[in-house]
């Protein structure tokens, strides 16, 4: 007997695969439209360079001859992208050039490490790893292989820093001779770190600190400077002898200065390790290193083993007042760039005279035209520790005036702090309000005009913001993940039903809750979060919700695990005509523009271009898969009662025997794979019938099975470059084959 198969759109995630019978249980890289899945778009990469370091900031906007622009801010370098071409406008913070003049640099044979040395009074103090270091004017090194090439108008990042006055760097090649030269350089304002980590204090211990159990061995194998384990790539790192060492949860080992966790221990091997945790900093090691098992120590001078707080990663806040630009490092100072000056493309962005020295996010009000900072200093014009930020704080300029922000009887310049919360976590424009969320409440701010400018309402608690970017406005509703679930404001707060909820909070890793990412898809409706599973320190997940297709009785979400998919920020369609957004590759360390680059690099795309993904020039597949809950037969099927795709919601009591399926697709390009798994009861590990998995081409009618079991669950999927589907209605014939 013929049945067709009907599902519900979305995935729900919240029951087994028994409850969720007429359902769809998961997928990667598809998505629900009409209520019915499909592949999701391809992607593009615009330009063909990899930028420097992890984005966290995205902004368009055009300027007023009518060029698009992009501002991508990374955790290392501000750039403007238009034209398919990648520009650094990232501020200078000091020019020790022109203000010192000459550095000495030192290269050794052999080796790719060159010193450079401070002059003078000049200290290498408020330069850390990682930073971003301008050479020009490089002269002397001969017989090293490298000239002025090799350095003038060349970024470097500072791989350490040996004293007050010395630090080092990595050229991409080893020196030929062991000489001298000098140079100038410029230093770039420090954004963060490309990931959010514990912040670690130090132990209380016995002075000289306890170690209980085994205290050293050595490694057997060099450690680089970068994310891997012995050898340069791979999770493992190799020991000398690990006996003794804890072997069960997370432990801890030191190397130098280095911490460096592991989750298990494989003959000599420490398995599942990460670099540089604890607060420390990543640094190359030799065979034979001491290495310290620092699991159970804690002592004055060592870092402590917990920590209640985290530090936050290099993040920006974007925005644009017409053609300026408005970026403000989180935690730090806010910069202008002007996308209507002559030859901008070469210009940099500078700091905004006037406003607050440090701020926790920024955003240009409309149509009031205010520069609005929230989480700021309680005094104006005072960069010093004296004047920290007040992380309820919120400071606005006068109206059209960027640069003044001390009230007076005759602007619109003023204050406000919030009372529900400890901190604020990020603001959002919405179409008739500012939303503005501390770590447990929603408030709104609406320009009311003089005398008050502001008027704020606290209109939600117990809804906090998890992370800055985790909110987003679509049409008058703001959306946003907090740290106990999704939530919906429309003039009244809402928590919204979610059925893959304990899915994405159950493998959540809150330590980087600054890494999520909230984005708008308006050609399909969705809402995307992009976050970080429990065991990443990187977004590696997206969870979707379908404002457009979701009714009140079936709302509907999706998820997408797949490592090609993970975006670490996103930007609707409305100024470039598509989405664009960023991945992240922790791995690669190769960018356009900087030498020795240990951050690794940022890929920009456009989304919904074609079904592949283009990646520097390569077309490749993008697999898509989806999986429904287990469906059985009732005594309606049996007597041959059944009239309706409900009768297959069924009790299990009768075995079944499938043996034809009759694909139907809205849509087809290229082979689609379509597997049964067989159960005969809800604890069996599910098995493929035996004579699949089946490949429907656009040609296919029917595909003759041998299917036998009381529940039978269906996956789609593709793998094969240039793919795509819709589908439509699948059926099945299914007759009933006894209770036994």
């Amino acid at each position: 007997m013929l049945q067709k198969l009907g599902f519900l759109p979305g995935f729900n995630k919240q029951v087994t695969a028994t409850g969720a019978e007429s359902q769809w249980t998961g997928g990667d890289n598809v998505r629900f439209r009409y209520g019915t899945p499909e592949k999701i778009g391809g992607w593009s990469q615009l330009g063909q360079s990899k930028l420097t370091g992890v984005a966290r900031g995205l902004q368009h906007f055009v300027n007023s001859a009518s060029i698009k622009y992009a501002a991508i801010g990374t955790n290392r370098i501000l750039y403007a992208y238009t034209g398919g071409v990648y520009y650094d406008i990232h501020p200078i913070l000091t020019d020790f050039g022109a203000d010192f003049g000459a550095f000495a640099i030192g290269f050794t044979n052999n080796s790719p490490t060159v010193t450079i040395t401070f002059p003078g009074t000049t200290s290498t103090n408020g330069i850390s790893p990682g930073d971003i270091l301008l050479m020009s004017e490089f002269t002397g090194g001969t017989g090293t292989g490298f000239t002025a090439a090799d350095f003038d108008g060349i970024k470097f990042m500072v791989t350490a820093i040996n004293s007050t006055s010395e630090l080092t760097i990595t050229m991409g090649s080893n020196s030929t001779a062991t000489t001298v030269g000098t140079l100038k350089l410029k230093f770039y304002y420090p954004v963060g770190p490309a990931e959010q980590l514990g912040a670690y204090g130090w132990g209380i211990s016995l002075w000289g600190g306890n170690v209980f159990g085994p205290l050293t061995t050595t490694l057997n194998g060099a450690l680089g400077d970068n994310a891997f384990g012995t050898g340069g790539t791979g999770t493992d790192i190799t020991l000398a002898s690990t006996t003794g060492l804890p072997s069960s949860g997370t432990n801890f080992i030191k190397v130098g200065t280095e911490e460096i966790s592991y989750t298990g221990v494989t003959g000599n091997n420490l398995t599942g390790i990460i670099r540089a945790v604890r607060g420390t900093t990543r640094a190359a090691h030799s065979t034979g290193a001491a290495v310290t098992d620092t699991s159970s120590f804690t002592g004055w001078g060592s870092p402590a083993a917990n920590t209640d707080s985290v530090t936050d990663p290099g993040l920006w806040a974007l925005d644009n007042l017409g053609s300026r630009l408005i970026a403000l490092i989180v935690g730090g100072p806010c910069f202008e760039w002007d996308a209507d000056a002559t030859n901008a493309e070469t210009t940099r962005a500078t700091r905004i005279a006037g406003s607050p020295f440090a701020s926790r996010d920024v955003l240009v009000s409309t149509p009031d035209r205010h520069l609005v900072f929230f989480g700021t200093q309680r005094v104006i014009n005072i960069d010093t520790v004296a004047n920290p930020i007040d992380d309820m704080f919120i400071r606005f300029s006068s109206q059209e005036d960027i640069n003044d922000y001390i009230p007076t009887a005759i602007n619109s310049a003023g204050t406000q702090r919030l009372a529900a919360g400890s901190r604020i976590i990020g603001a959002k424009l919405g179409r008739n309000a500012i939303y503005v969320w501390t770590d447990t409440s929603l408030f709104t701010m609406r320009f009311v005009g003089t005398p008050f400018t502001f008027a704020f309402e606290q209109v939600g608690t117990n809804c906090g913001l998890i992370g800055m970017n985790a909110a987003v406005e679509v049409d008058g509703a703001a959306y946003w993940m907090s740290d106990n679930g999704f939530f919906r404001y429309t003039g009244k707060l809402e928590s919204m039903d979610c059925l893959v909820e304990d899915y994405v909070y159950d493998d959540l890793n809150t330590t980087s809750n600054q890494l999520i990412y909230c984005g708008i898809n308006n050609l399909f409706g969705e809402i995307t979060w992009f976050y970080p599973t429990s065991t990443s320190n990187v977004v590696n997940r997206a969870v979707t919700y379908s404002y457009l297709d979701s009714t009140a009785k079936r709302p509907i979400w999706f998820t997408n695990d797949s490592n090609l998919f993970p975006r670490t920020t996103w930007e609707d369609s409305a100024v470039f005509g598509l989405p664009h957004a960023t991945k992240y590759d922790a791995s690669d360390d190769a960018s356009f523009d900087v030498v020795g680059n240990t951050d690794g690099v940022t890929y920009y795309f456009e989304h919904e271009t074609g079904v592949n993904q283009i990646e520097l020039g390569a077309n490749t597949a993008i697999p898509a898969s989806i999986t429904s809950g287990d469906y059985d037969i009732t005594q309606k099927v049996v007597k041959g009662a059944a009239s309706n795709m409900a009768d297959l919601r069924g009790d299990g009591e009768f075995i079944m025997r499938i043996s034809r399926i009759i694909p139907d697709f809205i849509l087809q390009q290229g082979t689609v794979i379509a597997q049964l798994d067989i159960r005969d009861y809800p604890n069996d590990a599910a098995a493929s019938s035996p004579l699949g998995p089946f490949s429907l081409t656009p040609n296919t009618k029917k595909i003759d099975t041998r299917a036998r079991g009381r529940a039978i669950a269906l996956t789609l999927s593709n793998t094969a470059l240039d793919s795509n589907w819709k589908l439509g209605t699948f059926r099945l014939d299914i007759h009933s084959g006894g209770r036994r």
